[in-house]
């Protein structure tokens, strides 16, 4: 008997065979389970269920209280007069539309400005426009409430110009800042492939940029509705209305409905620019 078939192994090639292989008819064929791809990884969920309910539910429940508290305790006439009639949600309306249509002028007049600060020619304009906004916002928004009564007069809309001033700096800011931080070399390849300046902005910039806009947006959001409640000060109603009137007239629970209703709005409409700005960010944009 030869060398080489005294050392062979009862079962052939087996010894030597690489794990995850079985033989069949004198080959070695892979095992289907061990040559099976492993399975993709699920998807993040941008949005959890936590985010969708908890909060919510929290200030459903806050509300709850609110109201079975108002409704047993007992009022007098001047605080009956104050939460009677629809006045309450009279003044919640009013409050609604001043954040609504303030955040509307910010969005239309700080981000674009932004768009154009970065821009070549306006670029060296910047350093200007961003102390002009700081001023807006250092000033303290009852004063600069106050300034404008004098010039504009009393109503809601001196009180819409006084909050677009004090709520345009986070997001011009965040724009210019968002703008600035794309890597030029991407910019510059994006060129190279034949795209337009606007093409480049549209496609390019803006998408990379939306994270700090966004961000910028949900804090100006915030903000307008925490400054709103100064425009009682200058005749343009809200939920300030009922603040005041609960302090001046020394009737709590006419100052806790106020103050309810704001925190609660306030909360309510950051959590909604938080799903807005989960939804429009792009994807592998997101913090991990």
């Amino acid at each position: 008997m030869s060398p080489s078939r005294q050392g062979r192994s009862p079962e052939g090639s087996s010894a030597t065979r690489p794990p995850g292989e079985h033989e069949a008819g004198g080959r070695a064929f892979p095992d289907e389970e061990s040559d099976a791809a492993p399975s993709p990884a699920a998807p993040d969920r941008r949005v959890t269920w936590r985010k969708l309910v908890v909060l919510p539910v929290v200030l459903a429940v806050v509300l709850v209280i609110t109201y079975v508290w108002i409704t047993n305790v007992s009022l007098d006439s001047i605080a009956e007069n104050s939460l009677s009639g629809g006045n309450v949600q009279l003044r919640l309306w009013q409050h609604v539309k001043l954040t609504a249509i303030s955040t509307f002028w910010v969005l239309v007049i700080a981000i674009p400005l932004g768009i154009a600060l970065t821009r070549r020619r306006l670029r060296k304009a910047a350093p200007a426009f961003t102390a002009l906004a700081n001023i807006g916002q250092a000033t303290p928004a009852i004063g600069l409430l106050a300034l404008l009564v004098i010039w504009l007069g009393i109503g809601p809309r001196t009180a819409i110009v006084g909050i677009v001033i004090y709520a345009v700096l986070p997001v011009l800011s965040n724009t210019v800042a968002g703008l600035r931080a794309i890597e030029p070399s991407m910019v510059e390849a994006a060129r190279g492939m034949g795209m337009s300046g606007r093409g480049v902005l549209t496609k390019v910039e803006l998408p990379l940029a939306v994270p700090l806009i966004l961000a910028g947006v949900r804090t100006a959001l915030v903000l307008n509705v925490g400054t709103a409640t100064l425009a009682t000060f200058g005749g343009g109603g809200g939920l300030g209305d009922l603040i005041t009137s609960g302090i001046q007239t020394q009737r709590m629970p006419v100052l806790v409905i106020g103050s309810v209703l704001t925190v609660v709005l306030a909360l309510l409409v950051d959590w909604l620019a938080s799903l807005a700005e989960l939804a429009l960010t792009p994807r592998g944009l997101e913090e991990r």
